[in-house]
């Protein structure tokens, strides 16, 4: 599979399936409280996303070797990294919740993001928890702003790498970003951590996504036996950020940005 890239009509395919993936979170961010079920949240999202006009890319979604992904989203909570299937199990004060969206228009177009959210609010949570869900937003950040022609991929993922582990925390490496279309997971894969001027050069039209998977802990992964749900083999936190982006003629555009979408960090600049 070749890396696609977006004409003029492409990328407004690719802005409006990225806005309403991200309006999806924003709808459900109120109901994401103690007490609530990560089976409601998919109940939920579903329910939108039929007001929407869109319908969910991960309903069904069976890549070779896996069984059909049961949920219209990914539900992982605390030690869960990613792919957390939605269930009957109570939210509850000092969880953190990833909430993963993909949506497809009714033209074909998928968006696709994801954010963390603070069970019962910042004071419920603890400071690890805290400080990892915001390290790990900043780290898909500075991986964001080095987007533009003529970088390579290795300098994305290397800046993400250098600024969690910096931090004191760990990248989990089986899992990456992908380029995204009119398909679910198109190439380039993104890694979360590398080697400056290593792998792909970026180019005008291109999109993909940037979603760090940031451990407490260790990086080792375990799979769990329903044969999608990957967690913390050490069973420390596990914190995600998703962003699709695309690459503009000088720097990049963040597509999955809603009214909704949590503040960018201070230090990062408009781009060019």
């Amino acid at each position: 599979m070749s890396i696609t890239y977006k004409d003029e009509a492409g990328i407004a395919g690719m802005r409006e399936a990225c806005r309403l993936a991200s309006e999806v979170l924003d709808y459900l961010t109120p109901h994401i409280q103690p007490g609530v079920t990560t089976l409601e949240i998919d109940r939920l999202s579903a329910e939108y996303m039929k007001e929407q006009g869109t319908r969910s890319a991960t309903i069904g979604y069976q890549p070779s070797g896996y069984p059909p992904y049961p949920g219209h989203l990914c539900t992982s909570v605390n030690q869960v990294i990613c792919h957390g299937i939605p269930n009957e199990k109570a939210l509850k004060k000092g969880d953190i919740l990833n909430v993963d969206v993909t949506v497809i228009t009714k033209d074909g177009w998928f968006g696709d993001n994801s954010r963390m959210f603070l069970i019962g609010g910042e004071a419920a949570c603890s400071v690890q928890a805290r400080r990892l869900t915001q390290v790990t937003f900043e780290a898909m950040w500075k991986g964001i702003m080095m987007v533009k022609p003529g970088v390579r991929l290795g300098d994305i993922g290397h800046a993400i790498q250098t600024y969690a582990e910096g931090n004191g925390f760990t990248v989990v490496r089986e899992f990456c970003g992908h380029g995204i279309g009119q398909r679910f997971h198109e190439e380039p894969q993104v890694l979360h951590y590398g080697r400056p001027g290593t792998l792909e050069t970026l180019k005008e039209g291109m999109t993909f996504t940037i979603e760090p998977m940031i451990n407490a802990g260790k990086r080792d992964i375990k799979e769990m036996n329903d044969g999608w749900t990957i967690v913390t083999k050490d069973r420390s936190l596990s914190a995600q950020w998703e962003h699709t982006i695309l690459v503009t003629p000088s720097g990049y555009e963040v597509l999955t940005m809603s009214a909704g979408s949590p503040a960018t960090p201070d230090f990062v600049t408009p781009a060019a």
